[in-house]
């Protein structure tokens, strides 16, 4: 599909476009997660010139891996149904302009960390940036099923990130939080894939479902699940939360597990969009939960 420019668009239109380019969705629930990093990072409040950079910074980088990602992929985003509407493919911006933003925000990004947060959360979240944009794009999703797996480990450091800026350490809870997206991210991701396998495979990417099938995907996705619920409770055995994130964590692994027994047991596109959706409140719900939590007066 052409990426030729047809018009001049206004100034306004144009940074839409820029915008979509970054992904907002995925990138607000990124921020989120860090942000939750940050405010369990430590029992009082964290101080506003380091919540403002931090949360902006990583913002900016990861925006600008998304659009790294859109400006790889953009081919093989033409050919998909979910993705032939994002700006690339449809020729509202080019590959040039993809580069040149990418590099702006990425850029900006990184400086605002170093500066007013600390190196450690900047050079963490370069490797972030480095895991997903060129590990996963372009190693991991074309060669293996196993690609959300592994490249899952970058898009679980959110919390890490937040938690290293506020701290300028790495402990074993800002770990946890990272153990608990990573297994999430398996789940939630071959939900989406089992009803777009057929568009996968038309794009010649070696999804799970594409290589081992939709019945192998659908036990996958329970066991996970099922996995995900235990590494999920952990918080509250190790002393990292109280009552409250228990109730609210075993009410939500419920919910996911019969969404997964559903999946594994009585399959449908619809139930499996139902899952994928389900899986993002279930994580935001989760880490809000972890948040209510460290303030309550135990």
């Amino acid at each position: 599909m052409s990426e030729i420019i047809l018009a001049r668009p206004a100034t306004g239109e144009r940074l839409q476009r820029y915008l979509r380019l970054t992904k907002p969705r995925v990138v607000s629930l990124i921020v989120f997660c860090a942000v939750i990093g940050m405010l369990l990072a430590t029992p009082g409040m964290v101080p506003l010139p380091v919540l403002l950079a931090a949360t902006l910074g990583i913002a900016l980088v990861a925006g600008s891996a998304a659009a790294v990602n859109c400006l790889i992929e953009r081919k093989i985003d033409a050919i998909m149904a979910r993705t032939r509407g994002r700006p690339l493919p449809r020729g509202e911006v080019d590959a040039t302009e993809t580069f040149l933003v990418s590099a702006l925000i990425g850029g900006l990004g990184l400086a605002l960390l170093y500066a007013f947060v600390n190196p450690l959360t900047m050079w963490l979240t370069l490797a972030t940036f480095v895991g997903y944009a060129v590990i996963y794009t372009v190693i991991l999703k074309p060669l293996t099923p196993q690609n959300i797996v592994i490249g899952g480990a970058s898009g679980a450091m959110p919390p890490v990130l937040g938690w290293a800026a506020v701290t300028g350490q790495m402990p074993e809870q800002a770990w946890l939080l990272f153990l608990i997206i990573f297994v999430w991210t398996p789940p939630h991701f071959w939900s989406l894939a089992l009803y777009r396998a057929q568009e996968y495979a038309d794009a010649n990417l070696p999804m799970l479902p594409v290589v081992h099938g939709r019945e192998y995907t659908q036990r996958s996705v329970f066991a996970y699940t099922l996995g995900l619920a235990l590494v999920t409770l952990t918080p509250f055995f190790v002393g990292m939360s109280g009552w409250f994130y228990l109730a609210v964590a075993i009410v939500l692994n419920a919910m996911f597990i019969g969404h997964a027994w559903q999946i594994w047991r009585h399959y449908s596109d619809r139930m499996a969009q139902k899952t994928f959706r389900f899986s993002i409140m279930y994580l935001a719900l989760l880490f809000a939960a972890l948040l209510v939590d460290h303030y309550l007066p135990y």
